[in-house]
């Protein structure tokens, strides 16, 4: 067997090699296992968000720009994306604050307005869905309820669903389903509320996990039901990953159990990758998925590209290791102060355009995030592995046409040797400092 290897170095250079296998012979020290036997969870694929902010700077590009970004994203030779997250109503990440239907006499939503949605995310979306020769599988999730529906009577700054209105905003966001259905796109999951534990300056809205409970069970659900809509899956939390297993625990019973697909998470709160193994454990059949994850400004120094790369390529590995079924980055598009956020709220990107000096920047996070997303396919399924030293993070895979692939991270300062073994044989690596390396096995 031989292995063809990807790696992007310190400097962010791409270069490609190939090791040719030889007989394992009994090698003890600087091992890393793969084993195809031991098979874990399908990855259903890669994707990242659709937001005002992204459609508004995308309308600034100009058509060969456009086309770089997108073919790197969705093209299938290159990122291949399947999936997008789009905010029902606005969130920090957009132009302005908005709603759909802000007339709080209307109990029947018939001024409901797509309007915002029309303006820059649905040409970003029709754009993109061009590029990858497919629909792509949308989820929704919600930052707030229009402001009269809330307890301090504004999108921003928490507050509450008010009890009187939760059976209409089940109905609003079946709207939006309806909305982007008969356009002709796929919507196929949603998230209940963005950050339910969290009250931000900008869009948000408080869910303990019983309101959750409550409105999934006694409003949501039945209210996508009574308007004949089954295929839309339901997932709960989508908050950071330090209180996932609580949140499941809470959610999920008897009479939520057959409602709920999966736990949807984010990563600022830290690592907590054992947590994501509780869900696991507790909870098999759910499905888990990475909904949101980006390096805001405000926490990490937008110049250290490097080390910001490798903390989400450490993270990405660590949740591939512990369970997850999908990832959704954050933004795709900014301007260059990582906006625009209509609160300031400034986060990376894997592109960032200077709308000034009307120049696309290649962010070094997007390099390593085609190291995962390039290599696992959809439907790939997880290998077990194991690991000499901690200070190197790896995973396997085994994708649907049968190439086992793996992604092997360095963040330490200096070159790490290691011995691949799989399958009777012995692949020896090196990884240069501060890299990362992917491999595709041929038998």
């Amino acid at each position: 067997m031989k292995a063809r290897l990807y790696i992007t170095d310190e400097q962010g250079t791409l270069s490609e090699q190939t090791v040719i296998g030889c007989q394992d012979d009994s090698v003890e020290n600087e091992v890393l296992n793969i084993y195809e036997d031991i098979q874990y969870q399908r990855l259903e694929g890669f994707g990242g968000a659709i937001t005002d902010a992204a459609g508004y700077v995308f309308s600034k590009l100009s058509e060969k720009q456009q086309d770089e970004m997108l073919t790197m994203y969705f093209d299938e030779q290159h990122m291949g994306y399947n999936q997008v997250r789009i905010h029902v109503d606005s969130c920090d990440f957009s132009t302005h604050l908005y709603e759909a239907d802000s007339d709080e006499q209307d109990e029947k939503l018939e001024h409901f307005s797509f309007a915002d949605t029309e303006k820059y995310i649905i040409p970003l979306l029709d754009a993109a869905q061009k590029k990858a020769g497919k629909k792509l599988k949308i989820m929704l999730s919600a930052w707030s309820p229009p402001a009269y529906m809330k307890t301090n009577k504004s999108r921003v700054k928490g507050g509450k669903l008010k009890a009187e209105y939760r059976k209409r905003w089940a109905e609003y966001l079946y709207r939006y389903v309806e909305e982007f259905r008969k356009r002709g796109y796929e919507v196929v999951r949603m998230t209940i509320q963005n950050e339910p534990k969290a009250v931000q300056v900008w869009d948000s809205c408080i869910f303990t996990a019983q309101d959750e409970k409550e409105f999934l069970r006694d409003y949501l659900a039945p209210t996508f039901q009574e308007h004949g809509i089954s295929d839309v899956e339901f997932f709960i939390w989508d908050h950071n990953k330090e209180r996932v297993y609580e949140r499941a625990r809470d959610v999920i019973d008897d009479t939520t159990r057959d409602l709920i697909t999966g736990v949807a998470f984010h990563w600022y709160s830290g690592e907590h990758f054992e947590a994501l193994d509780l869900v696991r454990q507790h909870f098999p059949e759910k499905k888990l998925i990475l909904s949101e994850c980006c390096l805001e400004f405000r926490v990490y120094d937008k110049s250290e590209q490097n080390d910001n790369s490798e903390r989400l390529a450490h993270d990405m590995i660590g949740n591939l290791n512990h369970g997850m079924n999908g990832f959704y980055d954050w933004n795709i598009l900014l301007d260059a102060d990582g906006g625009p956020n209509h609160v300031g709220n400034y986060c990376d990107a894997p592109y960032l355009f200077d709308l000034d000096k009307k120049e696309l920047e290649y962010r070094r996070c997007l390099k390593y995030d085609w190291h995962f997303a390039h290599f696992i396919k959809p439907e790939a399924v997880r290998l077990a592995s194991t690991r000499y030293t901690d200070k190197l993070d790896f995973t396997a895979w085994k994708n649907p046409e049968g190439a086992v692939v793996f992604v092997l991270l360095n963040r330490t300062a200096e070159k790490q040797a290691s011995h691949i073994r799989f399958g009777g044989e012995d692949f020896a690596v090196e990884s240069e400092p501060h890299s990362i390396m992917s491999g595709i096995i041929s038998r």
